[in-house]
């Protein structure tokens, strides 16, 4: 693991910053919300907590929720625009900020890419630069299941990505941030990560990170030391 001044030296001179999106660049669970919307908020709720906490694998989590969501297309499409995702206080900065020098911003996230990419949108992020589960639906809108195939659909599927935009764009330093054990475990192949705590801290997350946050300020502050 990387020590405190060396994850701040990564983070200072990265390529590329991904960061995770449920609990990180915005308040809520994605997936918590859409189960409230659709009645079921309480049993999906305990069950996005254990899988945060590592304590079962995230493709089986992700298909058991979803099996009790059961969400249509409509009512997501409804979710986005009546309960729009709330932008976590002081992302847009950051990411405005990270976008003036040149870093590639991505997100990366469990969530899905419906939401996430109407959050990519408010921060100026090209939604090629966006990682996210596919829900998909029968031609009547109602659910048909989630694209299995997508790294973000299995336990380890964010560092398949960063490995992926590595190859592919041939960054050298990439920084990943979030509040999970899905992105603390992204890390190698990520150069550095940064825990984050603005809106839940998960414990075994913050004892195993050298560098935990808990405000984006934090961030933007040690890039005004370039």
């Amino acid at each position: 693991m990387t020590t405190l001044s060396q994850t701040k030296e990564i983070f200072r001179r990265a390529d590329a910053v991904c960061f995770d999106v449920d609990s990180t660049v915005i308040r809520e669970e994605g997936i918590d919300e859409l189960a409230k919307f659709c009645g079921v908020g309480d049993a999906v709720t305990e069950m996005t907590r254990k899988a945060m906490g590592g304590s079962v694998t995230f493709q089986k989590a992700l298909m058991d929720r979803l099996s009790i969501i059961r969400c249509s297309r409509e009512q997501v499409n409804k979710l986005i625009t009546d309960h729009p995702p709330q932008l976590t206080t002081g992302i847009k900065e950051l990411v405005d900020n990270l976008h003036q020098r040149n870093v590639n911003v991505f997100l990366i996230s469990g969530g899905f890419r419906c939401i996430v990419e109407h959050v990519a949108s408010q921060l100026s992020i090209p939604l090629h630069h966006v990682y996210a589960n596919r829900l998909k639906f029968y031609f009547n809108g109602e659910y048909a299941g989630f694209d299995e195939s997508q790294p973000t659909a299995e336990s380890g599927g964010k560092g398949r990505v960063i490995n992926m935009l590595k190859e592919q764009y041939g960054f050298k330093d990439v920084v990943m941030i979030g509040d999970g054990a899905t992105d603390l475990e992204a890390c190698p192949p990520a150069s550095a990560f940064i825990g984050f705590g603005g809106n839940v801290v998960r414990p075994q997350v913050k004892e195993r990170c050298s560098w935990y946050v808990s405000s984006f300020g934090e961030l933007l502050k040690e890039l005004e030391k370039i």
